[in-house]
């Protein structure tokens, strides 16, 4: 018994192991479903040419073979450093996407070559003329720094890169700006290039192009309103220049009241001061000099008389 108990037991141990979820099941299935249509997409990739296809490619290899010094200047092309080259068989791309950097062997027939500077582009954005939401008009233009990430994506998704990227920058300018007011355009031109510059490279992407760096440079207003922003510095100035001058009189007055109060509680300050006055006077050698008198020795020679 104790035998037949302990052998129950390992199989029922054994059969839980080995137990197969039903999500288990459906993950596997899924996984091989994904890597037999991986698998097929590539061999369609390798083996999608029909028979006048594989026609063309060979009678290109004989033909190379038979002008064999001369077909040298048209099969070998070299890819730089910072390209990335594209290879199209009979239209469509080779297997293994962009190619280089270095040196490859083409069919001249059959094999068409498309390459692709991968370095940092700029281009400048034209002057926009764009309606604030406050309703003034502006001109703004703005440079663009992009490069391209993904070359087969660049060549197949759209004719021309530069353009299109030229074309979006401008309606992505527009759009942006079209939310600002003036006040916002002049004082938040970084917190306007990294909006601008999220919505280009989410644009941008499927065309694969990185937009690195957006920067505004310029914002012209009309002459009318840059008179008037004008006129309203000028104002703002002379206020606080009046301000200011305010400000430094009643200083200066409670300056006087001050000595006012030190002179009258002391009676010889008041000598000291008509000294210190005479020697200045004489200081600048001046002809006149004016003497103060005290009103008390005037009324006492009056009285003594």
């Amino acid at each position: 018994m104790a035998t037949t108990t302990s052998f129950k037991h390992e199989i029922q141990a054994i059969n839980n192991g080995n137990r197969i979820h039903p999500i288990d099941m459906t993950m596997a299935s899924n996984q091989a479903t994904n890597i037999q249509t991986n698998d097929d997409s590539q061999q369609s990739n390798e083996s999608d040419f029909d028979a006048c296809g594989w026609l063309l490619i060979i009678f290109s290899y004989i033909l190379v073979a038979l002008t064999f010094p001369i077909t040298l200047f048209f099969c070998i092309n070299v890819v730089q450093e910072y390209q990335r080259a594209v290879i199209f068989r009979l239209g469509r791309i080779l297997p293994g996407g962009a190619k280089g950097p270095g040196l490859f062997f083409i069919l001249p027939c059959v094999d068409t070559i498309s390459k692709v500077d991968l370095r940092t582009a700029t281009f400048n954005v034209p002057p926009q003329e764009i309606l604030t939401r406050d309703s003034v008009t502006v001109s703004v233009d703005a440079v663009i720094y992009s490069r391209i990430v993904d070359p087969v994506a660049s060549v197949t998704k759209v004719s021309n890169v530069s353009s299109a990227t030229q074309l979006l920058a401008q309606t992505s300018l527009r759009n942006i700006l079209g939310t600002k007011t003036l006040q916002e355009i002049l004082s938040d031109r970084e917190t306007i290039a990294k909006s601008m510059q999220f919505h280009l490279d989410e644009g941008t992407d499927p065309w694969g192009i990185k937009v690195e760096r957006v920067e505004i440079t310029d914002v012209r207003l009309p002459q009318s309103m840059q008179r008037s922003m004008a006129a309203e510095a000028e104002a703002s100035r002379e206020a606080r220049a009046k301000v200011i001058a305010a400000e430094g009189e009643q200083k200066a007055s409670r300056q006087l009241k001050e000595a006012a109060d030190v002179i009258a509680e002391s009676p010889i300050a008041l000598q000291l001061r008509y000294l210190q006055t005479l020697t200045q006077i004489s200081a600048e050698k001046n002809s006149t000099i004016v003497f103060p008198i005290p009103v008390e020795f005037l009324s006492f020679i009056k009285h003594g008389r």
